[in-house]
């Protein structure tokens, strides 16, 4: 049996928001796919001077709904929005066996209160608003996806090729989910756990031309015991100083820079090389590749040979 997948979001939509899910789904075998408008012209506007064609108005749209995918980009993050819209949301979202958000769709549902009680993402910068706008929401900033019952909202753009590959995974196993990821040159699965911030770019934005040289040497020297002290000691600082001075930059202590910095360390090479766990975790500066398992627990909410089972699947435990 046919599953079918609507796509539908308030124009302007981010093109990727739509065209990545659109991409995943009619890639896998058993899905039929359509993208859904308010409008009543047959098209969905986007923010990129691109007019998606062959779109169906979504008071045409009737029946049961596999899933219900909301894409997120101007139309989503304007406000206030059009009754009629989130009515025919609503509607369309009860007749569905699961929904899903993509980065600030997740505003559509919120809207539509098919969110109040739940856990959800939506893009980073977005994260403070949602839950400031939205209270009765659960909002989790870091994770690029996120479950809750049949309920699915993810962060920014890309997240939802992610979410898109997660969804068609659990319906129709790891290797046809894998196929597609191959297709689109692109990883299988990243965790919905995993961070969607990376500490590696955000390095760039630190301010501090000395605190950048100095995380630059860290990841040359992870294998070394990255003390307060020592750190501190390369910018010629007091441990109390350099402490200050790292929360300021980074909203991180040093000892949580440090583990975040070994744990994308420890993600780059179990995405690039052979390494087994315990090579990783030495070459990284864990103490044990236990310790390295609870500190990817704690960093990304999965461990690192979970990890290791959605990058590499012939990867050494």
């Amino acid at each position: 049996m046919m599953r079918n997948v609507v796509i539908v979001g308030l124009p302007p939509v981010q093109v990727l928001d739509v065209t990545g899910p659109l991409e995943v789904f009619s890639s896998a075998p058993g899905y039929e796919v359509s993208i859904a408008t308010p409008t009543n012209d047959g098209a969905l506007r986007t923010n990129r001077a691109l007019t998606l064609g062959a779109a169906v108005p979504m008071a045409s749209v009737a029946g049961p709904i596999d899933t219900l995918v909301v894409a997120g980009g101007p139309g989503a993050e304007a406000g206030p929005y059009d009754s009629d819209f989130i009515t025919l949301l609503a509607d369309m979202s009860s007749r569905s066996r699961r929904i899903a958000s993509i980065c600030t769709g997740a505003f559509l549902l919120a809207e539509a209160r098919l969110l109040d009680g739940k856990k959800a993402v939506t893009h980073w910068s977005f994260c403070d608003r949602l839950a400031r706008e939205y209270p009765a929401i659960n909002v989790r900033p870091d994770p690029i996806y996120l479950k809750d019952g049949s309920t699915y909202t993810s962060a920014g753009i890309t997240a939802g090729i992610d979410l898109s590959l997660a969804l068609v995974e659990e319906d129709c196993g790891h290797n046809v989910a894998l196929n597609i990821a191959r297709t689109l040159v692109m990883f299988l699965v990243r965790p919905g756990g995993q961070a969607q911030y990376s500490h590696m770019l955000s390095r760039q934005a630190v301010t501090s031309q000395p605190l950048r040289e100095l995380q630059v040497w860290m990841f040359e020297h992870l294998k070394d015991d990255l003390t307060v002290e020592l750190m501190a000691s390369r910018l010629g600082m007091s441990a109390r100083q350099f402490t200050r001075v790292c929360f300021r930059e980074t909203s991180l202590n040093p000892g949580q820079l440090v583990d975040r910095m070994r744990v994308e360390a420890a993600q780059q090479l179990i995405d690039s090389s052979s390494m087994g766990l315990k090579e990783v975790a030495d070459a990284c500066g864990f103490k044990t590749a236990d310790a390295m398992r609870r500190t990817f627990l704690r960093i990304l909410g999965v461990t690192a040979g979970d990890y290791a089972q959605r990058f590499k699947s012939t990867l050494t435990q």
